[in-house]
């Protein structure tokens, strides 16, 4: 995470940036050297754990299941490239170089898998209710026949983090003065639809 606390967030604005990008690359520490996972995690009812699920056949699963290890799982939110053309300041002195805007997060935490079929059960009806919720018809895991589940479900092997620390990061021009931020926002909304959500989440920055 960037380390100038400008761009920090507190943990209730970290915690929503995991809520709306759940997709997590997860990195811990095993026996032969650093393994990673692609996965994503929802948080518990409480917000104090995050819940997702491995295949069994992925390496990170057989290179941890017999540790609790503590991991780190970073969530990207809207990114964008901001060109220094696009600081008004340019004209006027020209000390401005390009740099990145980004929305992250990073949960820190110790990692419990859970392989019996219940949970692992628990463990994905709680993804896909969440994934599901604002979907006009949402799928449920009963939707589907239990033997099917149950045998996909036996493939799989759940887990929970513990989350001991988290942060936030919303970096978005913060540093730099109101004609250059409105600049950058400009620009950004001449590209992608990427780029355009970026402007508009430096929008709701500055009105915060």
């Amino acid at each position: 995470m960037h380390p100038s606390s400008i761009f920090h967030t507190d943990a209730d604005a970290a915690r929503a940036i995991i809520a709306q990008s759940p997709l997590a690359t997860i990195a811990a520490n095993g026996a032969d050297g650093p393994v990673v996972a692609v996965v994503p995690l929802v948080w518990s009812e409480d917000s104090s754990k995050l819940i997702g699920h491995v295949a069994r056949t992925n390496a990170f699963w057989d290179a941890l299941q017999d540790q609790t290890p503590t991991v780190t799982a970073v969530f990207r939110g809207e990114d964008a490239y901001v060109s220094a053309s696009a600081y008004p300041s340019k004209a006027a002195h020209g000390k401005v170089v390009p740099t990145w805007n980004y929305i992250a997060a990073e949960a820190r935490g110790e990692l419990t898998f859970k392989t019996d079929l219940n949970a692992i059960r628990d463990s994905v009806s709680v993804l896909s209710d969440h994934m599901e919720a604002e979907r006009e018809t949402p799928w449920a895991v009963t939707d589907a026949p239990e033997r099917h589940i149950d045998k996909l479900a036996n493939a799989i092997v759940a887990f929970e983090i513990s989350v001991t620390a988290l942060k936030g990061v919303r970096k978005l021009s913060q540093n730099k003065s109101v004609t250059d931020r409105a600049g950058v926002v400009s620009d950004l909304m001449k590209h992608d639809a990427r780029a355009q959500r970026l402007a508009n989440e430096m929008n709701l920055e500055t009105r915060a």
